[in-house]
């Protein structure tokens, strides 16, 4: 590791092994920003090796909107410490990933004189998918019980409509049993409502499959569309391993998810459905060596702001002809599968993605 004024003993040296084995991102800034210390994960980070940081402002690492840039300025005028959790990095290298960081800045000094700051830097990806999990579990633990709920309070009523709409069928002459005729239907169109935001009553049933399989049959339905006339494309990963899942059911969900991206495109665009293997990942809490993500990837305008803490709340939209239905039931389908559904969108690019829990020793048919 090479680093700008090097401590003159090598009684440190210790030390500066620990830091370079970190796994936090460490940046040691000069009074004017410079950079003067960057370890191997601080490199990973930004994408730049240490000798085209080292001597140079931390600006020039960055692009010329991140807000981080603005932190180090903050924290080296003010002379303070800083904390910011969930920060976009915005990174300059091409080689670098544009992820989400949690931020502390804390001064340094040599006596009582300001000498710069020490910049450390972490991942939020995974305390986010965290949170994220976490308030999914919350939201679904909600939906449940006010779907219940609704299914007390609205089903009750509308079989006893139902039946007086039939009683007073039977009294009337033809031309009054036109609007008995919608009052039945408009019950029966209820009562299915409520059902759809109860989901599939029955059981699930896993079996070991591949999902490119499902995935297939899906793709081929909604080409089949003659409406359609968004292009889809896929983008397998021959190598997935088999997962353990309700085949109709998982169908079920990214079907809803395909269905949602398409009337968010208004049918023109592009989609693309994409599956890849992950390892290392912590779902609802649970440590999981390997899964698998399916995507679904739509160019569309993106999901409002106003809509994004709510998405999966049952009875939202964004749409004028829209139930609110289908992110709702796919997130219930999903957890059925002990797998998760997570989201991110910006105007152009919007992709869901759904994770299901895979294992190494079923080989791949």
């Amino acid at each position: 590791m090479v680093e700008l004024d090097p401590p003159a003993s090598d009684e440190v040296a210790p030390l500066r092994f620990l830091l370079n084995h970190q796994r936090t991102a460490l940046l040691r800034l000069d009074a004017q920003g410079v950079v003067r210390y960057a370890n191997p994960a601080a490199e990973a980070l930004l994408g730049l090796s240490a000798s085209k940081l080292l001597g140079q402002p931390m600006a020039t690492a960055l692009q010329a909107d991140a807000p981080l840039a603005g932190l180090v300025e903050q924290a080296i005028a003010t002379h303070r410490s800083l904390i910011c959790r969930a920060l976009p990095l915005r990174p300059r290298a091409s080689s670098a990933f544009d992820s989400m960081i949690d931020v502390q800045l804390s001064p340094l000094e040599d006596g009582r004189q300001f000498t710069g700051v020490l910049l450390e830097c972490h991942d939020a990806q995974a305390r986010l998918r965290f949170d994220r999990d976490a308030a999914n579990l919350v939201q679904l633990d909600a939906n449940r019980t006010m779907v219940r709920q609704l299914a007390h309070e609205i089903k009750n009523p509308l079989g006893g409509i139902r039946g007086a709409a039939q009683l007073l069928e039977r009294r009337l002459a033809e031309e009054g049993r036109e609007y008995t005729g919608i009052i039945m239907r408009e019950a029966d169109r209820l009562t299915q409502l409520v059902d759809s935001l109860l989901g599939p009553p029955r059981r699930s049933r896993p079996a070991w499959v591949n999902v490119h399989e499902p995935l297939d049959d899906l793709v081929r339905l909604v080409r089949a569309d003659p409406l359609t006339k968004v292009q889809i494309i896929t983008d397998y990963d021959p190598s997935l391993p088999n997962v353990l899942i309700d085949r109709d059911e998982v169908i079920q969900a990214i079907h809803n998810l395909v269905r949602n991206a398409l009337q968010a495109m208004d049918q023109t665009g592009r989609l693309c459905v994409r599956t890849r293997a992950v390892s290392q990942a912590v779902v609802y809490g649970e440590y999981r060596s390997n899964m698998v993500r399916v995507d679904v990837e739509d160019d569309g305008p993106g999901v409002p702001e106003s809509l994004r803490e709510s998405l999966f709340f049952p009875l939202v939209t964004g749409r004028r002809d829209g139930t609110g239905i289908g992110l709702p039931t796919a997130l219930e389908l999903i957890s059925r599968q002990r797998g998760s559904i997570e989201y991110e969108s910006k105007p152009g690019r919007t992709v869901f993605s759904v994770l299901l829990p895979a294992e190494d020793a079923t080989p791949n048919e």
